[in-house]
């Protein structure tokens, strides 16, 4: 949900009535929260801001202080609590506790949570159903990581064999939406005192250690505890650090690492990367080994990932999107303890040396990282590394994963050139004939830009518009009289040419692929009475998304015990499956679980009520 940094358009305070809406609705999606938990969380007197993003997330929080739920769709349906949020209320949602520190790598990672990596009590899996929201916890500390939605129920999940994924991972500890809050530090929620999260090791480095059983218990109990620089010892979430140790002793230490091996086995498979590389002790390293990476991980991340049309770029997302991915296997980079202390006093050294130019953006108080010169000599002499893209294999039942993958969904919207962009494809030499994605048509413009020279040599943010670049985006759609443009930013330039070319769909399911014109149309889903006040569910717009109207209605007549039927629609091209009965939701949510059709392209209207 936060992986890709995305800005949001709007930002606003609730009013009175939208207040008391958005606490109704959390008090019925999370009934172990009681009144007074709500209230502390939001008080009553305070301001609520509610954050607009292009993705359609929501993201609500009080004034001045932490982003605390964020809605999926915007409409109030798939509302969670933050971490910040959690960490105040840490029983506000179930959670599943992990097997070790090694699983939660993959968590705070971007990874979805598996079956094989959940710690099961002696009373057995606790009962739960599907699209429920919990929380995921690491043994010995109460703050939860990461929140998602479970993707089965507990009975499928056991008649699955406990194995596949159980939660998908809508939140966790580090991802972009924590780096959007600066400071970093853990609300007070009554076991923690406003500790500063200097490492998150206390979270994932529970591995295996070679040397003894008592290093073993210390990197037990980084789990549960929090490492502060400026303090003289370490937080202990529990109460008492010796006493985690105890209890950690008196287990078998090899079976415990032979458990936490086997399930990071369980959760990760890569080409030429050996089973045992997943216990690399992580080194211990000096400031002038922690300079040395940071560079070389930046010179990396020049060479590979930061291309110039996305600059500038804020200093933490080229730390979290580029710099961080560039790191060596098993090295832990902080920042902190770097010679600099600082992000922002590292990017300003590497400025002063001309690899890099940044500027302090005076509205945000972050560092911009603003171009790269790519003809300093430290940049020519470095050689990047070519790496392998590691992938993670969900592991799961072989034929459950296959009738998935049959009726997997994959909707891609893709563009082709028009009459208004053709000179741009000519002029830099690409098919106008062909399909491409946004970031390609993007790639185009700006090979049109770095061929003509348009960037602005006094603020290279913005983009100087020839007359061939403004027909191209602007004529036609600028009233006559007014003036156009001479400039536009590099933020609005890709989606202001995307615009201007033709909209296309791919719809892909299984082996079966087709590519149409137009914006994406929904799956109408409709109930209406019919004679002797008996209810009818319309079905139509299964087509769009390669459904066979046909097999979904015998499917629907064994699942809902009532009579369907498939019939032409009147005056259109298709069919439309009727059901007998009120059966919208059920339907819905059929589409939405079996066929993975998003709820932005379900469309359902109830004529029967009121």
């Amino acid at each position: 949900m936060f992986k890709k940094a995305v800005e949001a358009k709007a930002q606003q305070r609730l009013s009175g009535a939208d207040r008391k809406k958005l606490k109704r609705t959390i008090r019925d999606r999370f009934p172990r929260a009681s009144d007074a938990d709500i209230d502390a969380l939001l008080p009553p007197k305070a301001e609520i801001t509610v954050s607009k993003f292009q993705n359609r997330v929501h993201v609500y929080g009080v004034e001045g202080g932490f982003p605390l739920f964020f809605d999926v769709d915007g409409r109030g349906s798939e509302i969670y609590p933050t971490v910040f949020a959690l960490w105040k209320l840490p029983e506000m949602l179930p959670y599943f506790m992990l097997k070790g520190g090694e699983v939660s790598r993959f968590v705070i990672g971007g990874a979805d949570l598996m079956f094989p990596g959940i710690s099961v009590a002696a009373d057995g899996l606790p009962s739960f159903s599907a699209s429920e929201p919990w929380a995921v916890k690491v043994p010995g500390n109460p703050a939860p990581i990461a929140v998602g939605s479970t993707t089965m129920s507990s009975a499928e999940a056991l008649k699955a064999g406990l194995r596949g994924k159980a939660l998908r991972i809508m939140h966790y500890y580090r991802d972009l939406l924590w780096e959007s809050v600066e400071g970093h530090y853990v609300p007070n929620s009554g076991f923690l005192e406003d500790v500063v999260l200097e490492d998150p090791s206390f979270l994932a480095s529970n591995q295996p250690s070679d040397s003894s059983e008592g290093a073993t218990c210390e990197s037990d109990v980084q789990q549960s505890c929090v490492n502060n620089e400026n303090t003289e010892g370490s937080v202990d979430v529990n109460g008492a650090i010796s006493d985690a140790c105890a209890a950690s002793m008196q287990n078998d230490s090899e079976n415990a690492a032979k458990e936490i091996t086997t399930d990071a086995s369980d959760l990760k498979s890569t080409a030429n990367v050996d089973a045992a590389k997943l216990d690399i002790e992580l080194l211990s390293l000096s400031i002038e080994d922690v300079d040395s990476h940071l560079d070389r991980c930046l010179l990396q991340a020049l060479h590979t990932t930061v291309k110039d049309k996305d600059l500038p770029m804020p200093g933490s997302t080229l730390w979290s999107n580029h710099v961080l991915p560039c790191r060596p296997s098993g090295i832990t980079l902080d920042i902190k303890k770097s010679s600099h202390k600082k992000l922002s006093k590292w990017l300003q050294a590497k400025s002063s040396t001309g690899l890099i130019t940044v500027k302090e953006d005076k509205y945000k108080k972050e560092a911009m990282l603003i171009s790269v010169n790519r003809g300093h000599p430290e940049y020519l002499q470095f050689k990047p590394e070519k790496r392998l893209v590691e992938k993670v294999v969900q592991a799961g039942d072989s034929a459950a994963s296959e009738s998935r993958s049959q009726k997997a969904l994959e909707v891609v919207e893709v563009y082709k050139s028009s009459v208004h962009v053709n000179p741009i494809f000519a002029s830099v030499g690409a098919d106008t004939g062909k399909l491409y994605s946004a970031s390609e048509a993007t790639d185009i413009v700006f090979k049109y830009i770095e061929k003509e020279n348009l960037v602005k040599q006094t603020n290279k943010a913005t983009v100087v518009l020839d007359a061939t670049l403004c027909d191209a985006l602007f004529k036609g759609a600028i009233k006559k009289g007014s003036t156009y443009p001479t400039e536009i930013h590099k933020k609005d330039l890709g989606a202001t040419f995307i615009n201007r070319m033709q909209a296309h769909h791919m719809v892909t399911r299984g082996g079966e692929s087709v590519v149409r014109k137009g914006v994406l149309k929904t799956v109408q889903i409709m109930t209406e009475r019919r004679q002797g006040n008996k209810k009818v569910t319309k079905v139509s717009g299964l087509e769009t998304f390669l459904i066979d109207p046909e097999a979904l209605a015998s499917e629907l007549q064994k699942k809902f015990a009532c009579s369907t039927t498939v019939a032409e629609l009147p005056g259109k091209k298709g069919l439309e499956v009727l059901i007998q009965g009120g059966v919208i939701d059920d339907v819905a949510r059929h589409l939405l679980e079996q066929y993975g059709i998003p709820k932005r392209y379900i469309e359902v209207l109830d004529k029967t009520r009121k």
